[in-house]
């Protein structure tokens, strides 16, 4: 490994002939004359990171003769993409990509397009190119002048305008045949929007002479712009054939390094493109393979300088940054936990401020000075040179609080952290919203070239879980918790010694730790460059925007090779959404089934509706058009009002291609991944497989985004729902005239439930094996009917089955006969993540005992002994705890995770939970007539305070769920909620409150607690001395044995059996229990000490 001028070079002959680019050819060649470029193609594989520029760029160094021709214009404002790479032996290498220019289109009316044909053909010129394109230029290009700040610093700023043959992608016309376009090129980016408003405003155009009866005419140009909204990376993906995470070659010849004083990045190498001489290679074989990508973990902790709350960057310093350096090459496990020394883990840095005792297996660094750490931390950065960085809440809370400290303290350099020089990151406020992910308030920082991989947000995105807490997430999916410190106990170790500075050192490792082994355990990076991959978006788009984009960049490829061009619709914001009717849910008939259940589901239900009735935004046709249309050629749904769409055999639609060449590229992912021998292949191929299920599945749900929206078209959405509802309807009506005694079999089948894509049959048999039998013939049957591809598929049996309610159900689910594969439920408090512990637990234990024992009484019997339990208090506090998301601060109405969101703010503004953050709480016992929103309150202060949980707020929550479990199975469920077991109450007394400064406790005997005057003991009781005091030994005897196994779980959690356990971790149960039990041992400890002062024993 060779460093020179601070960049690392590979040496050897291997990286020379792939990349043709070493330190020798790079000194060689800034002597040499342009023609002297490397002769081997250059090959890397796009890390998803690119970036438009459209500043004042250095001039273009290139030997490619159409680059060279933009070179000689002398635009330095020219756009340009910087595209960031990775060689397959890991170099980084930044291309500059020029000669690509945004455009966007809009219509030209039929009768001037008929006029400038008709030109043409006399001789005047060509329609593509002419006096009307050359007028309609110089109109666009004055407005820009005048409108675009920047206006007056470009020559040109409508660089051309052409007309083309295109079609609008929106609705099917036989009059739309022969349509024009003209194509608006630009000389920036940033001008698009402004001809966008321009067009939609209305162009009137003075057409020249020599076009007929329209010469000298003013003619009104249509108000819609089109493909106006593409952002111009994807714009130039799109053109350029370019997709997401995919290897490209550069021509050789057709490029050049960059000379060292014109060199922007820090990447390993940097050159110079034109964008016609770079090649997209087919993902198949060895290009679709991953090269080796550098990961970068960190995790900061910082500490409060005065007082109390959570630090804050302007004022508090950060004390220690952990930084944990992963390499993902092929051929090694991705599930290999990368910590202990593993040849996927390059370092384990730890820098702290002042001295850290050592750390096995890590490097500390430490400083005296913080601005000093802070900046060799960044310069650390650099230097490894990381693809990307990734950490736990790593944006919205350690960049941004390193970014504000080293600002705060005038550190130079921090902010120097992306692979291009002259940038520096800078924070800002975003707010990301949808339906599927609800509503989140962000911080945005840009760090070029590197890709940031956020684990919060990734899991946020993809799993619904109780809590988001890093401890949660592990113990969820990796098994195992972690010592979580409170802040407040940070800053006395922190100020302590060497020895006490290295547990917040092997703490602050740990974070670091935990989301790189969470990105291997889940294959974040597979699936997520398989998306990039297979839906042809950016890495980083994938990362930053919504589920829209996915579909829009299909759509836009598919469009270019049809010829048509995407209308930019104006997207609608704020709450308003227009409704249609969704799927069909049929009514269920309600009960507990002992008979097999057989279920019978749509493959693929909505990509095959597009199919096999070419639905599309393309097919639809309106009003008088569809009297041209011939009806046998005409499809019309049975919604109101009707949809008519044209058969493939007139048109295929763009969708129906889309969703078909999805499907059957999976098809091909999935033969692929079971044939691959390695378990590295193995993982790209499943990622893209599941990629390509999402991304078929998806492509109806843009057409019905009417908020927010890039192309909503509610009577696209509207048509497949309605096929799907009729589709679910026809098989019920089917299965149940097939399937009945007069037609041979041995019982009438009942369809007892469908929903969406399936249906749930009762063939009448009680046999297993019969049932599934049944089941693929019913299903092989009815697929027969139904137009290809259309296939109603034999999924499973469920035995037993309890049906509660419309998507409210739960069975025992079996896919062979002789063994069941798990219990599956919907809709049940045992998925829903917004209910207590408690709850979920009750629920999933009656569950068993009635699906897998058979045992209904046993289910009752634990219904009432936990009930009991709960009324005398002697339910874990952890699983009372319910957690809610906190969608904003403001609601119409008063809920409990909101106003104790608000009470914790005043509390303490630092760690008060944040808009999209889930808050955690319980319920309080209060006065009579308080509402529930204003007795909800914070888990920990509950317990610190001594405050009566509401036990019968709790039983209510209870009753609901469990009610609906048992309505099933007996007559009467309401009475497991009343009798003996609900008599006996226990009430915990608050030493919180304005009351208790004032009212004095009386003295309550330990063996009856009857009060008494002084003393311990009652007179009744003193003879029994000697039993109450042995007793009461005992029972402390059982505490510290509890109290000593949580405490030695706790130390082994921690990593030390010798150290003190100050872990305040509030999504581990254990962490309420040693809290409770604590309480108990010092209560205990007092009534102890009552008895001994009283005797002499």
């Amino acid at each position: 490994m060779l460093v020179v001028c601070g960049l690392m070079f590979a040496a050897g002959d291997e990286d020379r002939i792939f990349f043709q680019l070493d330190v020798a050819a790079a000194t060689a060649f800034q002597h040499s004359s342009p023609d002297s470029v490397l002769k081997r193609p250059l090959q890397l594989q796009q890390q998803g990171q690119l970036a438009a520029s459209g500043g004042r760029n250095p001039p273009i160094v290139t030997p490619s003769s159409l680059a060279a021709a933009e070179a000689a214009k002398g635009n330095s404002m020219a756009p340009m993409v910087r595209l960031y790479g990775v060689t397959a032996s890991g170099l980084s290498v930044m291309c500059n990509v020029h000669g690509f220019y945004p455009y966007c289109y809009c219509e030209c009316p039929a009768a001037l397009a008929a006029a400038m044909r008709q030109a043409a053909s006399a001789g005047s010129g060509s329609w593509q190119q002419n006096a009307v394109t050359e007028a309609l230029r110089s109109v666009v290009d004055d407005y820009v002048l005048k409108s675009h700040a920047q206006g007056k610093t470009y020559d040109k700023r409508i660089l051309d305008v052409r007309c083309e043959e295109k079609e609008s992608l929106m609705y099917y016309s036989p009059s739309k045949a022969g349509q024009l376009f003209f194509r608006i090129t630009a000389a920036s980016p940033q001008m698009i929007s402004g001809i966008r408003g321009f067009i939609e405003s209305g162009i009137w155009l003075r057409i020249p002479d020599g076009f007929g009866k329209l010469s000298g005419q003013q003619v009104a140009l249509p108000e819609t712009a089109y493909e106006a909204n593409i952002p111009f990376v994807l714009r130039y993906m799109v053109d350029s054939d370019i997709t997401g995470c995919c290897w490209i070659r550069v021509k050789k010849g057709r490029y050049s390094i960059r000379p060292a004083s014109l060199r922007e990045s820090r990447c390993q190498e940097e050159f110079d493109v034109h964008y016609a001489d770079i090649e997209a290679l087919p993902l198949r074989g060895e290009w679709q393979s991953l090269p080796p990508l550098r990961m970068l973990s960190f995790d900061i902790e910082c500490v409060k300088n005065n007082g109390q709350g959570f630090p804050e960057a302007q004022e508090d310093p950060v004390i220690q940054i952990s930084s944990i350096v992963e390499e993902q090459r092929a051929g090694r496990s991705h599930n290999k936990a990368a910590s202990d020394g593993s040849d996927e883990t390059l370092c384990r840095v730890i820098f702290t401020l002042h001295e850290c005792a050592p750390i096995a297996g890590a490097l500390v660094v430490w400083f005296d000075d913080e601005s000093e750490m802070l900046k060799k931390w960044a310069e650390f950065v650099r230097e490894v040179d990381p693809d990307f960085l990734t950490g736990y809440n790593c944006i919205n809370f350690d960049l941004c609080y390193l970014l504000t400290r080293a600002a705060a303290l005038k550190a130079e350099g921090v902010a120097s952290l992306s692979r291009l020089k002259s940038m520096e990151s800078r924070i800002s406020d975003t707010r990301f919203s949808s339906r599927a992910l609800g509503t989140h308030d962000n911080k945005e920082i840009p760090v070029e070239g590197r890709v940031q991989f956020d684990l919060l947000e990734l899991i946020r995105r993809d799993h619904k879980l109780k809590s988001y807490s890093l401890n949660y997430v592990s113990s969820e999916f990796l098994k195992e918790q972690k010592e979580d410190v409170h802040y407040s106990m940070i800053g006395d170790l922190f100020r302590g010694s060497p020895t006490t500075r290295r547990r917040i050192a092997v703490y602050c490792l740990k974070d670091a730790l935990l989301p790189l082994r969470l990105l291997n355990k889940l294959l974040f990076l597979f699936n997520y460059v398989e998306m990039s991959r297979v839906t042809g978006t950016p890495l980083t788009y994938l990362l930053t925007r919504g589920q829209q984009i996915k579909v829009t960049a299909q759509l836009l490829r598919k469009c270019r090779q049809l010829q048509y061009v995407v209308p930019s619709v104006k997207r609608v914001g704020g709450d308003r959404d227009d409704k249609y009717e969704g799927a069909t849910v049929l009514e269920p008939v309600k009960g507990f089934y002992d008979a097999p259940i057989a279920t019978l589901d749509f493959a693929s239900l909505y990509p095959s509706i597009m199919m096999a009735h070419n639905i599309c935004y393309s097919t639809l046709v309106k009003g008088n058009d569809i009297n041209a249309v011939d009806p046998a050629n005409l499809t019309t749904t049975t919604s109101n009002p009707r949809h008519t769409f044209v058969k493939a055999g007139v048109r295929r639609g763009v969708l129906p291609m889309i969703v078909e060449e999805l499907i059957a590229a999976r098809k091909v992912a999935k033969k692929e991944m079971s044939e691959a021998e390695d378990k590295f292949t193995k993982s790209v191929l499943n990622g893209r497989q599941l990629a390509l299920k999402i991304t078929a599945n998806s492509v109806y749900g843009y057409t019905g985004a009417t908020v927010g929206g890039q192309l909503p078209c509610l009577e696209v959405a509207t048509s497949i729902t309605c096929f799907g509802r009729d589709m679910i309807e026809y098989t019920k009506r089917r299965v149940e005239e097939l399937y009945t005694r007069e037609n041979g079999y041995a019982n009438n089948a009942a369809v007892v439930y469908g929903d969406t894509d399936s249906v749930m049959v009762r063939f009448g048999t009680s046999s297993i094996e019969d049932a599934m039998k049944l089941g693929r013939e019913a299903a092989e049957r009815i697929s027969s009917e139904f137009i290809r591809p259309i296939k109603l598929e034999f999924e499973k049996v469920y035995c037993p089955f309890l049906l509660m309610n419309k998507k409210r159900y739960a069975g025992l689910l079996y896919t062979n006969p002789t063994k069941f594969d798990k219990i599956d439920s919907k809709g049940i408090e045992t998925v829903r993540r917004d209910f207590s512990m408690l709850v979920q637990i009750m629920v999933d234990t009656v569950l068993k005992k009635m699906l897998i024992e058979r045992d209904v009484e046993n289910a009752k019997a634990y219904t009432r002994t936990k009930i009991s339990e709960l009324l005398q208090n002697k339910i874990d506090m952890s699983l009372l705890v319910q957690t809610k998301s906190l969608g904003k601060l403001d609601y119409d109405t008063k809920l409990p995770h909101v106003e104790l969101a608000k009470k914790l703010r005043k509390r303490d503004p630092g760690t008060a939970p944040n808009v999209g953050d889930r808050v955690s709480y319980v319920v309080i016992q209060g006065s009579k007539g308080q509402a529930q929103y204003e007795r909800a309150e914070d888990p920990l202060y509950v317990l610190e305070h001594n405050l009566p949980i509401d036990t019968q707020h709790y039983l209510e929550t209870l009753k609901g769920p469990l009610m609906r479990i048992f309505e099933g199975v007996m007559s009467n469920p309401e009475s497991l909620f009343s009798g003996g077991h609900t008599l006996k109450k226990t009430v915990m007394v608050s030493t919180q409150g304005a009351l208790s400064k004032f009212i004095k406790r009386g003295i309550q005997c330990v063996g009856c607690r009857a009060t008494i005057p002084e003393g311990a003991l009652c007179k009744h009781c003193q003879s029994k001395e000697g039993t109450i005091a042995a007793a009461k030994a005992l029972e402390m005897q059982a505490l510290e044995k509890e109290h000593s196994a949580l405490w030695t779980e706790c130390q082994r959690c921690q990593g030390s059996l010798l150290q003190d356990v100050i872990c305040v971790n509030r999504d581990c149960p254990i962490f309420y229990r040693r809290a409770k039990v604590k309480k108990e041992i010092a209560a205990l400890e007092e009534t102890l000490e009552r008895l001994h002062a009283t005797n002499d024993w």
